[in-house]
């Protein structure tokens, strides 16, 4: 019996596929969501450096947040508080199914992640 993992993308289109290729490659990380909100599933997180925790990636962010650091796994509901969720540290990802804070772009969040090990590919299946 083969027990090996497999992934699928049959009948999803490429812009909806967070991971781009290369799953053998992934490593994750356990991360604290900051309370207060709905995360969706490719969103670019921050670390806010004085709680450790994380949230959404904003460029105004003054806090340390604003620094892009991981790629949020799953969709995961913090709105009635802190919550653990799972973190991409490393991969390749679609830049089509990112969700990025306020005042970023694909542009301006490309160069922080590839120094962490993250590249982010247009549309890859």
């Amino acid at each position: 019996m083969n027990y090996r993992a497999s992934f699928s993308t049959e009948g999803v289109s490429a812009s909806k596929v967070l991971v781009a290729g290369n799953a053998h490659l992934l490593v994750g990380r356990k991360v604290t969501l900051l309370a207060g909100a709905v995360y969706a599933a490719g969103t670019v997180l921050g670390v806010i450096t004085a709680s450790k925790k994380h949230t959404v990636s904003a460029s105004a962010a003054t806090d340390g947040s604003e620094e892009p650091d991981l790629i949020l796994a799953e969709t995961v509901d913090a709105t009635a508080g802190d919550r653990e969720a799972l973190g991409y540290a490393r991969g390749d990802f679609n830049t089509s199914a990112l969700v990025l804070g306020a005042g970023h772009s694909v542009a301006s969040i490309t160069e922080a992640l590839r120094t962490k090990g993250i590249t982010l590919l247009a549309d890859v299946a």
